[in-house]
Formats: C-alpha cells, sequence, structure tokens
C-alpha cells in the first residue's frame, strides 16, 4: 500500500506536499537543545525517505534558516533539480498593527533570503487580534505579492470559520488553514471541515498525536505525568488539551483502544492517531508531526502511516471512547480560539 498517491496530496495544480508534514515548531525552543549540523544532517534523511515537506515559520527561532542550509547541501549531494522536491510551507505571524505594503514586503523578502529561494511555496498567514481589522490589509497586499509571483499560494494559521468567510468575502485567494485537529480535538468538525469543503479549502493539521501523549509511552499509566516527564512544551500544551477534554483516566481508556488497534496493523499509537485524522475527511490534506532535530528520529515510525487504512470498526470503538468526553467546541470554541 506504500506508494506515492498514498504519501502525497496536491493541494494546487502547482503544489503537491507530503501528507507527513515536518513540523518545525520544536527548533524554536522547549523541545531540548538543537544542535545546527545535526538538525541538517537530520533533515537531509527525512528527504532523502520521502519527508519532502516541512512547517515553519518566520518566528520558530532558525527554522527559516535552517531550510536555506539544507537546501543548500541537497543541491551539492543531489544536484539543484532535486530542490524542486523540496516544499517550505512558511508563515507569517505578524504584529496587529497598522500594516503598510513596506511592512509587508519587508517580512517576505525577509523570508525569501533566509530560505534562499526566489519565491514562497505557501505563505500561511497568523494574526493574534480579529478587532484588529488590519488583517485584511495584510492578506490583500500578500495577495499582490501572489499576482507578482513572489508568493505561489496563500494561507491561513489558526483562523476561525466567521473570519474566514469574511477573507472569502474579500475575494482574496486562500487555498488552506492551519488548525489543531486531533482525535481529542475534534472542534475543525463543527464549522471548519464542512467551510473548507464548501470552497476547496485543505486543512493541514496539527496536534494530532498531542505532542507525544498519544503513544506508547503514556500507556498503562493509571497516575499523571509529573512536570518532570512533561519536558516538552508539546506535552504541557497538549496535557492541557487532555485535561480539558476528559481527563487522565480517560485518556487512558483512550490508549487502550488505540493499542489494540495499533497491534491489529503491527503499527504505533501515533501510527493510528495520525491516519485517523487523514482519513477523517477529504479537507485534510496533512498531517504536522514535530521534528525534534538532531534529538529523536521518528522516520520509520512515521513511514508506516502510509501501510495501512484504518476500517470502519476502528473507527467506531475510536469514537464510542470519545462520547464520553467533553465538548471542546463549546468549552473552547472554534478552531484557533484557544490563541485569542
Amino acid at each position: 500500500m506504500n506508494d506515492d498517491s498514498e504519501k502525497y496530496y496536491q493541494m494546487a495544480p502547482d503544489l503537491t506536499i507530503c501528507k507527513i508534514v515536518n513540523g518545525m515548531w520544536q527548533v524554536a525552543g522547549g523541545h531540548g537543545m538543537i544542535n545546527d549540523e545535526l538538525a541538517i544532517k537530520d533533515m537531509i534523511k527525512y528527504h532523502q525517505t520521502g519527508f519532502t515537506t516541512w512547517d515553519l515559520a518566520d518566528i520558530y527561532g532558525p527554522a527559516e534558516d535552517f531550510i536555506g542550509q539544507y537546501r543548500h547541501e541537497l543541491s551539492i549531494l543531489k544536484g539543484k533539480e532535486e530542490l524542486d522536491r523540496v516544499k517550505a510551507l512558511t508563515k507569517w505571524v505578524s504584529q496587529p498593527e497598522i500594516i503598510t505594503s513596506s511592512i509587508v514586503n519587508e517580512n517576505i523578502n525577509r523570508s525569501l533570503c533566509r530560505l534562499s529561494v526566489s519565491s514562497l511555496d505557501l505563505l500561511q498567514f497568523h494574526w493574534w487580534d480579529y478587532n484588529n481589522p488590519y488583517y485584511i490589509d495584510a492578506l490583500k497586499y500578500l495577495s499582490d505579492l501572489k499576482n507578482k509571483g513572489t508568493i505561489k499560494h496563500i494561507g491561513l494559521t489558526n483562523f476561525d470559520t466567521e473570519h474566514m468567510q469574511i477573507i472569502i468575502d474579500s475575494d482574496i485567494p486562500i487555498i488552506s488553514n492551519q488548525v489543531q485537529y486531533s482525535i481529542i480535538d475534534r472542534r475543525p468538525e463543527v464549522q471548519m471541515i464542512p467551510f473548507c469543503l464548501k470552497y476547496n479549502i485543505n486543512l493541514l493539521a496539527y496536534g494530532s498525536i498531542c505532542g507525544g501523549l498519544l503513544s506508547e509511552r503514556f500507556l498503562g499509566r493509571a497516575q499523571e505525568p509529573s512536570a518532570a516527564e512533561l519536558d516538552t512544551l508539546s506535552l504541557r500544551k497538549y496535557k492541557r488539551m487532555v485535561d480539558a477534554w476528559g481527563g487522565w483516566s480517560l485518556f487512558q481508556a483512550l490508549l487502550v483502544i488505540l493499542k489494540e488497534i495499533a497491534q491489529k496493523y503491527d503499527v504505533s499509537i501515533a501510527n493510528v492517531a495520525t491516519r485517523y485524522i487523514l482519513d477523517k475527511s477529504s479537507a485534510v490534506a496533512g498531517v504536522i508531526i514535530g521534528t525534534r532535530l538532531g534529538i529523536v528520529d521518528h522516520i520509520n515510525d512515521n513511514a508506516r502511516v502510509f501501510n495501512f487504512r484504518l476500517d470502519k470498526s476502528d473507527f467506531e470503538v475510536i469514537d464510542n471512547v470519545c462520547k464520553r468526553s467533553n465538548n471542546l467546541f463549546e468549552i473552547i470554541g472554534d478552531c484557533g480560539d484557544e490563541y485569542r
């Protein structure tokens, strides 16, 4: 079953990504000390095994610089034509201020320089404060850059459905939105996925393995993990999400079910959690799995995601556990509301 059609997703005629996207938030801090040389070596290893798509941002520490260095090393090893396989999905995380054309140009040019590219594959725009209306101005200036070819495609990060509608009504060409989506956090299913299907917008899902909580490491743990065991920003972040969802006892019940399914297919719990989101809706273009470059290598485990598909009974037993959980849409709100 492990073939290219299963492994890649065409978001646009000129943008095909790996369905498992290498997340680079982890290089920004809070996930262990990153050694630059080892990080670049790991990036080459990911690329050579088919994981050619990267999710990053201007604010993720050295992430954009790493892409530039990785592209340089790759061109030496494989030739410049190999660089066409690299897809770097970066973000501009703007301050909520008055936005001018020069501000947009300055930030995008900085990313182009750091990435060592002449155009951006996908620029994912994030805005902290909806009460500040200049996000529409920012997106219009980004659209101008798209028309010039500086940006190939525009996406969003953590926008809710209401404000996506405003953006669509403003005739701004959006092809994606990046949101938190997992077995635990199903908020996208309420409004976001129907909206995306209507307007042919792709979803990029993050948090799908809850920073590593959805794994064998935490299976069979009657006691909640200590602060010392929650040793990354991701683990601490998603432990709070588990608490809101239904607590540690219910989470253990879910892990037991996921382990049974994992054994059925000879894969890992993380693989099942990833496959669940990839298969849940055709709106999902890819799942972002964080990379702790030079520290932990999940390449072989991630590759197993493409070796199986969940059947109807698998979805049913997972969903039966989740029916006992709290409604996060009612508690937190729509996608991205936790950041505002």
